[in-house]
């Protein structure tokens, strides 16, 4: 009887941390020389003064300055439609996928064949990692089209042997006739779709646990984290993090069957985690924004990639022996998506994580924040609905939800329980503020 090995590439996956820290500097050193070629980073590094001869160790990397999006957008506003990073010629593209601003725009990321076999091969190590091996079918629910993941989670299934079934963003009527049809073992999902999804099925008279699913991969949000249990204990499979970002690559990180943080491809990706105030780097089990330094991208590599992303980074060893550093409780929120009020700082992942704890509430919430006109005081509330054919004694869970929050969050914060599917749906934590002061 053939045993199917543990890793999908074990001499990268437990290499010691000099060896990889080797390579990775072997990687970083030619990849800033080429960096150093291109007006983009010639003029983003001549205020600091950094000059890639500098570069003699990889302590040496914080000395370059920060790439942020505000970057990338200028320089392709000034020479449309990619900027002047770093490129192949136009000839060599072979996917461009966009990534929406603040203000409504778009920004570009390209990639070539080589780039794409990369994502593939990363993905394919997070797919095996997470338990999917060959002869599962996936049921991948991840967007088609101007969303990177869908495809990149498509091509790596078939790199690992498994089966896909390509159902996108289609229906919630498609998706639950080829879940109970055609029997999936695994999911890919966005992890709000996925409880959307899990309430679909039981308004049709069925439960989650009869399509079968034996494990989720779930991305594009916060961490799951929050809401685990409760895919869990309604799929009945086991729910694993993912985390991936267009401008670097749409698949990254997830976690091992220890489900225990995030685990990086660091042969490909430099990570560091960094105090969004000091700019100085965060010490492991410290909260900061991630930031990410490719090391085998071919057309537009990015140095030091500002993603805004808030993290806390762990470099002991899993006990599943992998090597590589973990982001420990996935993506904890964005530094954008702070919410002050009275003067007190806290982000929604972490009302999220108080919520998804009850099994009585749906997966829909706001933060609604306004400002009382009499006192001029500021007031925040927390709406979240009811599961459906829920019955619960909606005072009292409001009382403990309000003094649950007022320990853990702020003390002024209220709640209030609301009808099942009167918020709108979105996929996104921070869309979930309601800002109307």
């Amino acid at each position: 009887m053939t045993t199917i090995r543990p890793f999908w590439e074990p001499e990268v996956e437990t290499m010691n941390r000099a060896d990889l820290a080797w390579l990775q500097f072997s990687r970083l050193q030619p990849l800033v020389q080429r960096c150093a070629a291109s007006p983009f980073y010639r003029r983003l590094w001549r205020t600091s003064g950094f000059r890639p001869e500098q570069l003699d160790s990889l302590d040496d990397l914080r000395r370059i300055p920060f790439t942020c999006k505000e970057d990338l957008l200028e320089a392709q506003v000034r020479e449309p439609p990619l900027g002047d990073l770093p490129c192949c010629p136009p000839e060599a593209w072979r996917e461009i996928y966009p990534v929406s601003t603040a203000d409504g725009g778009m920004l570009y990321s390209a990639y070539s064949d080589a780039d794409l076999e990369r994502n593939s091969e990363i993905g394919a190590r997070i797919l095996w990692g997470c338990g999917v091996r060959p002869g599962d079918l996936v049921h991948n629910s991840f967007g088609y089209g101007l969303f990177g993941g869908g495809l990149a989670v498509h091509r790596s299934t078939k790199t690992v042997g498994a089966g896909t079934i390509p159902i996108g963003t289609d229906s919630v009527q498609r998706q639950v006739e080829l879940l109970f049809n055609l029997k999936p073992t695994a999911i890919v999902a966005i992890p709000s779709r996925a409880m959307y999804l899990m309430d679909r099925i039981r308004e049709r008279g069925l439960h989650p646990r009869d399509a079968g699913l034996r494990l989720g991969i779930f991305g594009g949000e916060p961490g799951v984290a929050a809401g685990r249990d409760r895919l869990e204990q309604a799929f009945g499979l086991k729910a694993y993090d993912l985390y991936g970002i267009t401008e670097v690559g749409p698949l990254l990180a997830a976690e091992c069957t220890e489900q225990n943080g995030l685990h990086w491809a660091e042969d490909h990706v430099l990570v560091e985690v960094v105090d969004p105030n000091t700019r100085v780097l965060c010490r492991p089990g410290e909260m900061g924004v991630l930031v990410l330094t490719d090391l085998t991208r071919e057309h537009m590599p990015l140095i030091r990639y500002w993603t805004g992303d808030l993290a806390v980074m762990n470099d002991e060893p899993c006990p599943c022996g992998r090597t590589h550093v973990r982001t420990v409780g996935g993506i904890r929120g964005r530094a954008d998506a702070m919410v002050i009020f009275q003067g007190a700082k806290f982000y929604p992942a972490k009302v999220e994580q108080v919520l998804y704890a009850y099994g009585d509430l749906g997966p829909e919430y706001r933060i609604v924040l306004e400002r009382n006109l009499g006192n001029c005081g500021d007031s925040c509330t927390v709406l979240v609905e009811a599961a459906p054919g829920s019955a619960i004694n909606i005072r009292g869970l409001e009382d403990r939800l309000r003094r649950q929050l007022q320990d853990g969050v702020h003390p002024d914060i209220n709640v209030q329980i609301v009808r099942y599917g009167s918020l709108e749906r979105v996929l996104n934590t921070a869309r979930r503020v309601e800002d109307r002061r």
